[in-house]
């Protein structure tokens, strides 16, 4: 593997909570730079215009940081091959679709979002992976031209070989090949003039001069029309690395539905980021019982990208909880130990803000830990006593808490105000009274049935932790509902 002039990077999606697997790839390239003393690059892919917003890109940011991960270019500091946001480069890749169409190597297609719906139920219906039917690839030059002209909507794809396979080498699969028989006629250009991911990512990377393209092994059946591209254009593709995606103990993939995934959920519950860093990337590295304990420069230093698994990285909660224990009792002095302490509970304004609610709620400052707690606690411990003194039924408690958990996920920005108008809509789809609605979420919450106020206390404590603690409240309800006859 040639590693001269390396030039690696993390290219996040500003679409959501920041996720481990995202620290996950980002720390494996970050290491690559450093050992190799190359050059590490943060670029944010917004080409999703409509999930990707400036709040989860300042989030993106401050979770990588946090992380201690240090980038020599990016969105926030610049660089010589900016800019490094996608939407801030859309004016750049147009020329070089048409170039590919120009070529012979792309055309357009009139195709409805109907018609393509329609196929590709046809398609499933019949067994087959729904692909696009080549309807659109031999229409005339003319019958093209004038479509355009007469402004009616279209996209770009790109052609793809009819026979034979592509064959390309990965630094973690080796030898890899995939039949074009199983590669789509991608879009390189949407209809609102905004290039897909695969077309941005190309053009990107290549004029960002990236040696090492190292992502997660979901990205391994893309390589194929990547390497298109890149010799649609006349360019040299990068070395590919396809990192084996982080499971859980089940050996299924890392979700949010199934276990906390967001930063933001290990920082608010206190884990350090040294501890979270050298936990990912035991992943990297090969080592000898009783060596866990490593700085970033140690991983560094003992990082083989040469001797990757394939396996599969397995997210062990407990793994993570040893090390995190042993980071703050072994690392930490005593100033740092309180600093930390410190730092972390005014982490989002968190002991700011509890404060301020309960000024009006105490008659003495000792009432302040039962009051307050449940902004710091780990875990509420809930038991199902807890929803006793609610009057709706296990059965309609169990509905609220399940309706509300992926209802809150459509909240964009995620405050007091979003957090209530989703809740009001909630009731009113669910045709109860918002009262009804809120108590169990006061208990899921607080862990009580009088605490602050709901909204507020949400907002405090973050999605990614009231997302969990409602996935817990529920599974602490479904004890009290009886089996299905």
């Amino acid at each position: 593997m040639t590693t001269s002039g390396v030039r690696v990077r993390i290219a996040p999606s500003p679409t959501g909570e920041p996720h481990v697997g995202t620290a996950y790839i980002a720390l494996f390239n970050y290491l690559f730079a450093k050992k190799h003393g190359g050059e590490f690059i943060l670029r944010i892919e917004d080409t999703d215009a409509t999930r990707s917003t400036p709040e989860f890109e300042t989030k993106v940011l401050d979770a990588l940081k946090w992380c201690g991960l240090k980038w020599s270019e990016g969105p926030d500091i610049g660089g010589p091959y900016g800019p490094y946001r996608q939407s801030d480069r859309k004016d750049l890749y147009k020329p070089y679709v048409e170039q590919i169409v120009t070529n012979g190597h792309g055309f357009r297609c009139f195709c409805t979002p109907e018609r393509l719906e329609k196929m590709r139920e046809a398609q499933r219906a019949a067994g087959l992976p729904p692909k696009y039917d080549g309807h659109c690839l031999n229409l005339s030059a003319e019958e093209v031209t004038s479509r355009v002209a007469a402004g009616e909507p279209h996209v770009v794809r790109m052609k793809i070989p009819t026979e034979g396979s592509c064959k390309f080498h990965d630094g973690v699969y080796g030898d890899v090949e995939i039949p074009w028989d199983a590669v789509d006629m991608q879009v390189l250009l949407k209809a609102d003039g905004m290039p897909t991911y695969h077309m941005a990512n190309v053009v990107d990377d290549h004029l960002m001069k990236i040696t090492h393209v190292a992502r997660g092994e979901e990205w391994l059946a893309s390589v194929p029309k990547h390497i298109l591209i890149y010799q649609y254009l006349g360019w040299e593709p990068p070395v590919f690395m396809h990192l084996s995606l982080m499971r859980n103990a089940d050996k299924s993939k890392l979700s949010k539905r199934k276990n906390p995934t967001s930063i933001s959920y290990y920082t608010a519950l206190g884990y350090i980021p040294e501890a979270l860093m050298n936990f990912l990337g035991l992943f990297f590295i090969q080592i000898a019982e009783g060596e866990e304990l490593l700085t970033m420069d140690e991983l560094a230093e003992k990082f083989d990208p040469e001797n990757l698994s394939k396996a599969g990285a397995i997210f062990d909660i407990q793994k993570l909880d040893w090390l995190n224990g042993r980071w703050i009792r072994e690392k930490l002095s005593e100033e740092e130990f309180q600093h930390r302490v410190l730092t972390w509970a005014m982490e989002n304004d968190r002991l700011k803000e509890g404060l301020k609610l309960s000024q009006s709620r105490i008659t003495k400052l000792g009432e302040l830990p039962d009051l307050t707690g449940f902004l710091f606690k780990s875990d509420l411990n809930l038991d199902p006593s807890a929803f006793a003194k609610i009057k709706s039924t296990p059965e309609e408690l169990l509905e609220i808490l399940n309706t509300v958990q992926p209802d809150l996920e459509k909240i964009l920005e995620w405050n007091v105000e979003t957090i209530e108008a989703e809740l009001r809509a909630i009731a009113d789809r669910m045709g109860k009274k918002l009262k009804v609605i809120v108590a169990p979420l006061f208990v899921a919450v607080s862990g009580s049935s009088r605490s602050l106020p709901l909204f507020d206390s949400m907002a405090i404590l973050g999605r990614s932790v009231v997302r969990q603690r409602l996935k817990l409240a529920a599974q602490t309800v479904a004890t009290l509902v009886g089996p299905k006859n």
